[in-house]
């Protein structure tokens, strides 16, 4: 069949040869390329040259972190794309050529093999592209990281800072543990110690202690001191090496205590009564006087420079029972003053001593509720300034917080979790009442994470996908405390506030189910 080609057109030829190796037709090659078609010249050229097969992975068995060159240890799963850009990075010679696909090739975890596939592109000759596809694999080498190399060995540690607070509980404590969780503030300790009274944080140099003790002074009322102790001498060139150790210690008063200021503490903070609540722990410590909502802030340099102690802890705190509430109407925050009339629980049925208290509690207090207090009238104090009060400054009965002991449901539990500090227990075994001290203090802490909304405002708080499943169970299956009520306004934190994200979360089994600047919630 002939075609009729327009008029004016020229036909070009294109010279051919034929391929040195196989014979095929191939167009002029130019320049001084071979006469090679494609497929001999991707038989013949390797663009791989100079790329290993084989390669090493160093990891660390006791943090399970791989050594990325030179010095620094990174988290990689198996068949993650951190490890997989861990192994490309392995491999001399891959810049020459361009990378196309790369993964990984499965194999047994405990083979201590890793195997990576890669396709890769290169112009062998004048425009021809080859793509060709090969295999790596990696051997796994044990080796251990410096940070595990100092935990595990003496004298390595440069710099420790000890947190310390005599007190009764360790409220405190699990409070500023979720600060430095928020803020990241542990990140440089290689270890962390927990001993009777506090922690120990262990850094490699005295920078990362400083830091730490900057934190520690952005969230709390601390005063500290710096010792050093020499640990070896160069005669010939002077140098000198020593172990720093920063001491912490935190204020014996706490969120809730009952307080009696000293006269000219009191008076400085605009003449308030000297008989209080502690309400807030922050930078600063805020006191509150229930009867007529005055408030009252004292720094940390004026507390330690004429510090004092508590009169009584929230363990001595009595149940009553909330009879009427009369409200005065003067208001401050979230408090309302009232007049409440309660009797204590435990005299119920027994006697009918009533007590008419004034309180800031009025906002939240109902006629049925149960509140928690101090009981005055019986009490005894060894203190100086209380001695000295006047008897009409001395109230019957100061109340402190509502209670809810009917309302938490054994089976239910908590639709959310808190992260934890993985910490190294001291010597000696804790005794069994000292954990049974320590679910207490976690119990009362959880607690007023789900009664203060502004506490919570400070820490992270997260879902508990397994709680949330066993709640929506129906009510009438699920085992109730005591008489089974279950109180109206009891406090839940709402769903909206939890955090889905579970990263590198380390949850005490057994026992515990379950920063920015805020208030020490103890």
């Amino acid at each position: 069949m002939s075609v009729q080609l327009p008029f004016g057109h020229k036909h070009v030829t294109t010279a051919t040869i034929l391929c040195c190796n196989c014979g095929v037709p191939i167009p002029a090659p130019e320049g001084s390329a071979p006469a090679l078609c494609y497929d001999c010249i991707k038989l013949s050229a390797d663009i791989t040259d100079g790329i290993p097969r084989e390669g090493t992975l160093h990891y660390c068995k006791n943090c399970e972190r791989y050594l990325q060159p030179p010095s620094a240890w990174v988290a990689a799963p198996l068949e993650s794309r951190e490890l997989l850009s861990l192994c490309l990075r392995k491999l001399r010679g891959l810049n020459k050529v361009r990378l196309i696909d790369a993964g990984f090739i499965w194999t047994e975890p405990h083979s201590r093999r890793v195997k990576v596939k890669l396709t890769v592109q290169k112009e062998a000759f004048t425009s021809t592209i080859i793509q060709q596809t090969f295999e790596v694999e990696y051997t796994i080498a044990y080796q251990q990281c410096l940070d595990c190399a100092k935990i595990w060995a003496n004298n390595t540690w440069k710099a420790m800072v000890q947190i310390r607070q005599k007190v009764n509980h360790k409220r405190t404590f699990l409070y500023l543990e979720q600060l430095i969780l928020k803020h990241h503030a542990h990140k440089d300790t290689t270890n962390i110690k927990e001993v009777k009274d506090g922690l120990d944080f262990y850094y490699g140099n005295r920078n990362q202690a400083e830091r730490m003790l900057e934190f520690l002074a952005a969230v709390a009322p601390i005063t500290s001191k710096k010792s050093e102790e020499l640990i070896s001498m160069d005669t010939h060139t002077s140098v000198h090496s020593y172990k720093f150790t920063f001491s912490v210690e935190l204020p014996r008063v706490t969120k809730d205590q009952l307080i009696c200021l000293p006269r000219r503490l009191a008076q400085s903070m605009g003449n308030m009564v000297q008989l209080c609540l502690c309400s807030r722990m922050g930078t600063n410590i805020e006191f509150l006087d229930p009867n007529t909502l005055q408030t009252g802030s004292m720094t940390a340099a004026t507390y330690w420079y004429q510090p004092f102690e508590s009169l009584a802890d929230i363990g001595s705190m009595v149940e009553y029972t909330v009879l009427d509430v009369e409200l005065l109407g003067p208001t401050h925050k979230r408090w309302a003053l009232a007049d409440v009339q309660v009797m204590r629980t435990s005299d119920m049925g027994n006697n009918d001593d009533l007590y008419i208290v004034r309180s800031h509690l009025g906002g939240i207090l109902n006629p049925g509720d149960t509140v928690m207090g101090y009981h005055l009238v019986t009490s005894n104090f060894n203190n100086d300034d209380y001695d000295k009060l006047k008897p009409e400054q001395i109230p019957d009965i100061i109340l402190v917080k509502k209670s809810y002991p009917n309302a938490r449901r054994k089976n239910r539990g908590r639709n959310w979790k808190l992260k934890r500090i993985a910490k190294e227990e001291s010597e000696m075994a804790p005794r069994k009442q000292d954990k049974a001290k320590q679910e207490a203090d976690y119990e009362a802490f959880l607690r007023d994470l789900e009664e203060d909304a502004e506490l919570r405002q400070t820490v992270n708080v997260y879902k508990d996908q397994e709680a949330q499943a066993r709640k929506t169970l129906p009510v009438e299956d699920v085992e109730m405390e005591s008489d089974g009520e279950v109180e109206e306004d009891f406090p839940e934190i709402p769903v909206d506030e939890l955090l889905s994200a579970m990263d590198n979360m380390t949850i005490d089994a057994g026992a515990y189910d379950n920063g920015e600047e805020g208030d020490l919630a103890a």
